[in-house]
């Protein structure tokens, strides 16, 4: 007797099975790709902020850094981030770092922010007096962005400048 139900039950239970609710690949969630943004236009202050950086570079002997439009973009997200707040920070610097890696393949992402300098000169030499951010412009890096934005409301200076190796 077990057995005929058994029997019975089993070819019940496969049909339910296969007729019920499942994963259909129209209703999967998947995440976009991060796209690369290939276009930035950068201001003098930045062109001149990251020359200064390289000087200082390729005064130790260290290799001079590429810029990335992608990377200077992530870098005025952030800057506009800090404006809108009116806090110096490096609050989601994970994303950005995550963001970075996927998009260009980057091994290491590392960042320096200032805040309300008057001048790229003057933005390098406090970076360059902090342990730090010194170790950041003179580390194993190969590629960079940067950016600068002025608060309209204050008329102070944000900076942000990520480090990239490939």
């Amino acid at each position: 007797m077990k057995t005929t139900l058994l029997r019975a039950v089993v070819p019940m239970a496969l049909l339910f099975t296969m007729i019920s609710c499942s994963s259909n690949d129209t209703d999967e969630v998947v995440a976009a790709k991060p796209q690369l943004i290939e276009s930035y236009d950068y201001s003098s202050d930045e062109l001149q902020l990251a020359d200064l950086i390289n000087e200082h570079r390729v005064s130790l002997g260290l290799n001079p850094l590429q810029l990335i439009n992608h990377v200077s973009y992530k870098s005025e997200e952030h800057n506009e981030y800090m404006i809108a707040r009116r806090v110096v920070n490096h609050d989601l610097f994970a994303q950005r770092s995550e963001n970075i890696i996927e998009v260009l393949g980057a091994v290491k992402v590392n960042e320096n922010v200032a805040y309300n300098f008057v001048s790229s000169r003057s933005a390098l030499n406090a970076w360059l007096n902090s342990a730090g951010h010194k170790a950041n412009i003179e580390g194993n890096f190969t590629h960079f962005g940067i950016s600068i934005r002025e608060d309209e409301t204050t008329g102070k200076k944000y900076y942000t400048n990520i480090f990239v190796k490939k």
